[in-house]
């Protein structure tokens, strides 16, 4: 197994963090199987000290820059990513989260003894400031039915611990825009599709998860967002009208707490 390509795909913008990126960069040259590629797409111009960090990485041979004259967003720069990937699979990496170092080992471990997964995910473990205070863990479900009945309601994956076969995505679409929900949306459409899902129960990337966090699912913006997206769900046929009652609604009200309340309800009933 230790012969299996797999590729990694990052996009960075202005507003990052350098610390971060650098941070995350060096969790995954520090895996356990080695990648055989590191994608990172410059979504448009970048800060001096974004730019900084990245030359830093610039004589190794594993990683590759992709530079976007605009910023495209996320959706959009990460389908200009897959297309540079060579390998079929590819593990998605967020440049401020932290691979726990046998993240991509266990996930290729699980596509070595299933293959006709599509997509796994994993567990991730919350921090604010300090990978060793871990204040939540977010749980997702495991099996492929489990996932399917969870899709109806919520995310199925957590995004940032992602690995998926590229011939799966590229089938299904691609990351289409859909303003905060891109990954739920290609994750419906792969599901759709035929997709073999999968998760790992345990953690295998540390998230950040500070206050600004929750209050970008905050507020009128993501209230209308919200119903918009899983509107359109039951406009593919994907959910029924009562899936839209019962997903929707309450995760919208949420989104009109204030921070403080919408944090408590997100580690009370979401986390563990």
């Amino acid at each position: 197994m230790e012969n299996v390509k797999y590729s990694v795909l990052m996009s960075v913008y202005y507003k990052e963090n350098p610390v971060f990126l650098r941070e995350s960069v060096q969790s995954i040259l520090n895996q356990t199987i080695k990648p055989f590629e590191i994608i990172i797409v410059k979504d448009g111009e970048l800060t001096k000290e974004l730019d900084n960090v990245i030359l830093e990485f610039e004589e190794n041979s594993l990683i590759k820059i992709i530079s976007l004259k605009e910023n495209k967003g996320l959706g959009e720069a990460l389908n200009v990513g897959l297309n540079y990937c060579s390998s079929e699979l590819v593990a998605r990496m967020d440049t401020d989260d932290i691979s726990m170092k046998d993240r991509c080992e266990k996930q290729l471990r699980l596509f070595d003894q299933n293959k006709s997964l599509s997509i796994i995910s994993s567990a991730v473990a919350e921090f604010e400031e300090d990978v060793n205070s871990i204040h939540s863990i977010k749980k997702i479900p495991i099996t492929h039915e489990e996932i399917i009945r969870f899709s109806k309601k919520r995310n199925p994956f957590n995004h940032p611990a992602v690995m998926y076969k590229k011939s799966a995505v590229l089938r299904a679409g691609g990351y289409k825009h859909f303003s905060l929900y891109e990954d739920y949306y290609l994750w419906v459409r792969m599901i759709m599709d035929g997709a073999v899902c999968a998760n790992i129960d345990e953690p295998l990337v540390y998230m950040r998860a500070n206050e600004n966090m929750y209050k970008r699912r905050g507020g009128f913006n993501y209230f209308k967002n919200t119903l918009n997206f899983k509107w359109h769900l039951v406009k593919l046929g994907f959910y029924t009208k009562f899936d839209f009652v019962m997903s929707a609604l309450p995760h919208a009200i949420v989104s009109l707490l204030p921070n403080k309340a919408r944090i408590i309800v997100y580690n009370k009933f979401l986390r563990s």
